[in-house]
């Protein structure tokens, strides 16, 4: 079988482990902890950096830290994983779904169209690597005063007028979930260059616990305990080390596609470098396509489905997000795949799309 995504394990990641599993305990159980957090931000270029257990838990601690509860409303694409509307609505706001633009990240013109006296942030996504136009989105943002939390979960590696993914806003949040470009074999990052924030993030997520008082254990908030072990961030710096030849080659798979196939692909902007985490492809038969893949032991995916036509919510009238959410394809993209695999995938996308 011919998976989807596929993580890459050298021997440095075996190494860092090992020594994490032997060594990292007692007084040395956050030495790869601070390391990975410091290479991270350093990659990114950011001031600070936090490990977390997930993305999804970076976006959570993004919120909370900035104080978005009920009453508040928060903009983000109609397409994107649903984990994003789920935070909102745990911490008590309410998600406004709008439409995307030909990058398949959230379209500015309809975030701006949606602002309300209730509206505290918008999340821009990262669609499968994908840059958001970050600088129109940020002009909206700091007119209306808005807070930016960026859903980078795909996207390490990607960048925005020479700027990494995640750097644009109050918060940038990423995953190492073993399906994305680099792993941790499960965890997430949230970064920032505000110091004030990121202090006020730390407390949270230590439980709301007050360090400065004369004994331990004395809480002053309800707060969470959002972290990412040491073993799995000894795993995270190797991994790391590597990411510049993570991206080159799912920038090469992404090319060997685009030279056999004639559909419609992930866009990218020539002041943008795009990480190309997921190659898809938006074609009108994809059930047909993906079956016959599937009778080949060819692993897919469908692209995420706009995220308004499930029960909880009222579906919006969001044209491109329904097109791209109900006929993308998310071909497989790990870094292990070879050209003689994306010749025969792609004879069978093409013999499939012509019947």
């Amino acid at each position: 079988m011919i998976l989807t995504g596929g993580v890459d394990i050298s021997w440095v990641d075996v190494e860092y482990v090992t020594d994490a599993v032997i060594n990292g305990w007692d007084e040395h159980h956050g030495d790869y902890i601070a390391a990975f957090e410091e290479a991270f931000a350093e990659y990114v270029g950011v001031k600070y950096a936090r490990t977390t257990s997930g993305g999804t838990q970076a976006l959570t601690l993004a919120l909370a830290t900035l104080g978005i509860g009920p009453g508040d409303e928060v903009i983000l694409p109609d397409i994107t994983y649903f984990a994003c509307s789920d935070v909102i609505i745990q911490v008590g706001a309410t998600p406004i779904f709008v439409d995307t633009d030909k990058t398949w990240c959230i379209d500015p013109e309809a975030f701006k169209r949606a602002i309300t006296s209730k509206t505290k942030a918008v999340m821009p996504v990262w669609m499968y690597g994908n840059a958001p136009e970050m600088s129109d989105i940020i002009w909206v943002a700091e007119e209306n005063g808005i807070f930016i939390i960026e859903d980078a979960c795909p996207a390490v590696g990607s960048l925005f007028r020479g700027n990494h993914s995640g750097t644009f806003g109050n918060f940038g949040c990423f995953s190492f979930h073993g399906a994305k470009i680099m792993t941790t074999g499960f965890g997430g990052m949230v970064v920032t260059n505000d110091k004030k924030l990121y202090d006020r993030l730390l407390f949270l997520n230590d439980h709301g616990e007050n360090r400065t008082y004369p004994y331990r254990f004395w809480q002053t908030e309800i707060g969470y305990s959002f972290d990412l072990p040491n073993i799995n961030c000894a795993l995270g710096l190797g991994q790391l080390e590597r990411i510049e030849e993570f991206v080159g080659k799912k920038r090469q798979i992404f090319e060997w596609y685009k030279s056999r196939l004639d559909f419609p692909m992930n866009y990218e902007q020539p002041y943008a470098r795009t990480n190309k985490w997921m190659t898809t492809i938006i074609v009108p038969n994809r059930d047909q396509i993906m079956k016959a893949l599937k009778e080949n032991e060819i692993d897919t995916r469908p692209f995420f489905f706009p995220i308004s036509m499930f029960p909880m919510y009222e579906e919006q009238d969001t044209p491109n997000a329904h097109k791209a959410g109900l006929s993308g394809i998310n071909l497989p993209s790990g870094v292990q795949r070879t050209e003689e695999e994306i010749n025969r995938i792609c004879e069978i996308i093409n013999v499939s799309a012509n019947r």
